[in-house]
């Protein structure tokens, strides 16, 4: 096998790979471009069906509890009634009197407004007359719930007008966790609402000379001092089967726990509150115990191993906050990529983990790589949404990497089959399978040095030659000869083949096999299992040459008598040759040995063929062979002897011993007289 014949191959299979299989994918570009399209499109199609939304509000929750926790709204105090105040009122909601009271004393100090986030469309009395009055005065706000197919509404206390009423409805995700807020919502009739915290903040913004105004850059959205609350929509982020009806926000909570000061209900009516924490503040009062039953899941709650849910008196204050520091401090708003733009950005990112794929090839580096881009994502989505308020879908990017570089991997691997096997019939075609699996193993070092790398390896070396060949090719045509010699090689071909050894080459009308290469054998159990291998396919190469006798001599075709040399040891089995000529060969002393014990006492060859081994390889044989000893025998080119014997072929010699003892004492020790011959 030449490095030129190898060249040629591959060019026959870039040609047949090319007219058969890649008539578009001719290119690893174009293989990544394709797979990363159509991934892709998958991937959008799971985002579209709502498959991704889960992932995509889990990993949103995760940014989000890794952001900085902001300081405490100045702006706001809240009047939290705890399981402490209902204990000291003996009630579970504070009665109308000592509401009407709270409100009364927290007015003393002048508040911008306060919110009243407690039902009262039922008088809980005493002092329901009290309560009604407190609510008249006009930075009082009440609350109303608009319901829904599921829970019935409750209407606002009597005598206060709608412009000082807010609902406060929550608007929960799928998955329990309170993400967005409402600030209008129009019922069936065409009315519409305002929300309860949108009705504080402009309360709080009228004194700043502040109004709602239309959007600069969205007919259809409102300002405030000049930053555009945009509403957002069914598809926007991680979202894809939320119901984006009324004007909805993405809530931007300030921190898990501390969003303003707190003081108890008990406190106020205590007159235990400094007044300049009230004066000029949004006050809200609401049940922060749990046994009011108004807790609910924010994104932090997954991350917190107590109080992971927050009062809904709390959550109506981060939407407060959120519409004041937007108003009044230039905080922005979440925003959201375009779904071209989303594409794209997905896009980018599976044609990143394709390339990766394809360009690696260790498992181990491609998954470190794989792991780093997951990074790379995680980290540009948090840095976008903590810097620029910008929510990225990262668990759609990372899921369309893993899918890309899991494809591309698969589809280069199912090409290198494709070529590997293409190779492999062509090799086939002029070097055993193995010689052809050892080629494709190391064919990137035979096509940039054009050689397989050396390697020392313990085989068993089999020489095969005809008897007299030169003779029996002068008594017959070329065409015959070639023809009888052909059927010959093919025969013994096949039965090296099938006892697991290669044809190394043919010399003529011999042949030089190995049992135990490319693959080296590591321990004596395999050593011996070539040895045995090679023996028996000595054997068996002797009875195919009894039914190839018979059959030629029907043909009229000259009989065939052979010799084999089999030796066990260590050979050196790599390139031989130079640029312009190479064949993967072995050589070493074992092969030497081999040879010469294939070519010894050519007068003594009975049957049609003769067998001999040397003491290295009968070491590893057991009682299935018989065997003749022929003593220590001095080989052409050596100095010292070695222990030859005789592989008997039992069914052409039935006339020997089944077996034949190896130990001289014994009194059946049968020994041949080859002292005249021996050289």
């Amino acid at each position: 096998m030449n490095v030129e014949h190898f060249r040629t191959i591959r060019n026959r299979l870039g040609s047949r790979w090319r007219r058969s299989v890649r008539p578009v994918l001719h290119t690893g570009a174009s293989v990544v471009t394709l797979l990363s399209l159509v991934t892709t499109g998958a991937v959008t199609g799971m985002k579209l069906l709502g498959w991704m939304q889960p992932l995509e509000l889990r990993a949103y929750d995760t940014m989000v509890q890794h952001r900085p926790h902001r300081d405490e709204d100045p702006r706001l105090l809240i009047v939290a009634v705890t399981e402490g105040d209902i204990r000291a009122l003996q009630r579970a909601t504070p009665s109308d009197a000592s509401l009407a009271e709270a409100i009364a004393i927290l007015s003393e100090s002048s508040p911008r407004a306060i919110g009243i986030d407690l039902y009262r469309e039922v008088p809980q009395d005493p002092g329901h007359e009290d309560l009604l009055t407190q609510l008249q005065r006009p930075n009082v706000f009440a609350i109303t719930k608009l319901g829904d197919a599921v829970t019935e509404g409750i209407l606002p206390p009597q005598g206060v007008p709608p412009e000082r009423v807010g609902f406060n409805d929550l608007l929960i995700d799928p998955d329990g966790v309170v993400r967005r807020s409402l600030l209008f919502a129009t019922t069936d009739d065409g009315s519409v609402y305002y929300a309860f915290a949108l009705r504080l903040a402009l309360a709080y913004l009228a004194e700043e000379g502040i109004g709602l105004e239309a959007s600069p850059v969205d007919d259809s959205s409102f300002s405030l001092n000049g930053t555009s609350f945009i509403p957002l929509e069914s598809t926007d982020g991680g979202y894809y089967t939320i119901d984006s009806a009324g004007y909805q926000l993405l809530l931007n909570y300030r921190s898990p726990r501390s969003l303003a000061r707190q003081v108890t209900f008990s406190e106020v009516l205590a007159r235990q509150v400094d007044p300049a924490w009230v004066e000029g503040k949004i006050i809200l009062i609401g049940t922060t115990a749990p046994s009011g039953k108004d807790l609910f899941q924010t994104p932090y709650s997954a991350a917190e191993t107590r109080d992971h849910l927050m009062p809904g008196v709390t959550i109506h204050g981060h939407m407060v906050s959120q519409i004041l520091s937007a108003a009044l401090d230039g905080d922005r708003l979440f925003r959201f990529m375009p779904s071209w733009g989303e594409g794209l950005v997905l896009l980018g990112w599976t044609l990143l983990g394709g390339t990766v794929a394809w360009c690696l090839r260790h498992p181990l580096v491609l998954g470190v790589a794989t792991i780093a881009i997951a990074a790379a994502i995680a980290l540009i989505s948090y840095g976008a949404l903590h810097y620029y308020h910008l929510w990225l879908p990262s668990a759609a990017s990372a899921i369309g990497v893993l899918i890309n570089v899991a494809a591309v991997t698969a589809g280069r691997a199912s090409e290198s089959q494709r070529k590997e096997h293409m190779v492999m019939t062509l090799l086939g075609q002029n070097a055993s399978p193995e010689i052809a699996a050892a080629l494709w193993d190391n064919r990137d070092a035979l096509m940039d040095t054009g050689k397989l790398p050396g390697q020392t390896l313990t085989a068993t070396i089999l020489f095969s030659d005809i008897k007299h060949f030169s003779r029996i090719a002068e008594t017959q045509s070329p065409d015959r000869v070639l023809l009888w010699l052909n059927e010959y090689l093919d025969e013994m071909t096949q039965s090296i083949q099938e006892h697991q050894g290669i044809v190394n080459k043919f010399t003529g009308d011999g042949l030089i096999a190995v049992f135990g290469v490319p693959v080296g054998r590591t321990t004596e159990d395999e050593i011996a299992q070539d040895a045995r291998h090679a023996v028996s396919c000595a054997l068996d190469m002797s009875d195919r040459l009894r039914r190839l006798n018979q059959a030629w001599q029907a043909r009229d075709l000259p009989e065939c008598h052979t010799r084999i040399g089999i030796f066990t040891g260590n050979i050196i089995a790599g390139s031989l040759g130079g640029k312009n000529r190479l064949e993967y060969g072995v050589i070493g002393d074992s092969v030497n040995i081999a040879s010469r014990l294939e070519s010894c006492c050519k007068d003594i060859h009975p049957g049609q063929c003769r067998i001999l081994i040397a003491e290295e390889t009968r070491q590893y044989l057991d009682e299935r062979f018989d065997l003749e000893d022929w003593g220590g025998m001095l080989l052409r080119g050596r100095e010292q002897t070695v222990q030859v014997y005789r592989v008997v072929v039992p069914s052409t010699e039935t006339a020997q011993p089944s077996i034949i003892p190896l130990n001289p004492e014994s009194p059946t020790y049968t020994k041949i007289d080859v002292d005249s011959v021996k050289s």
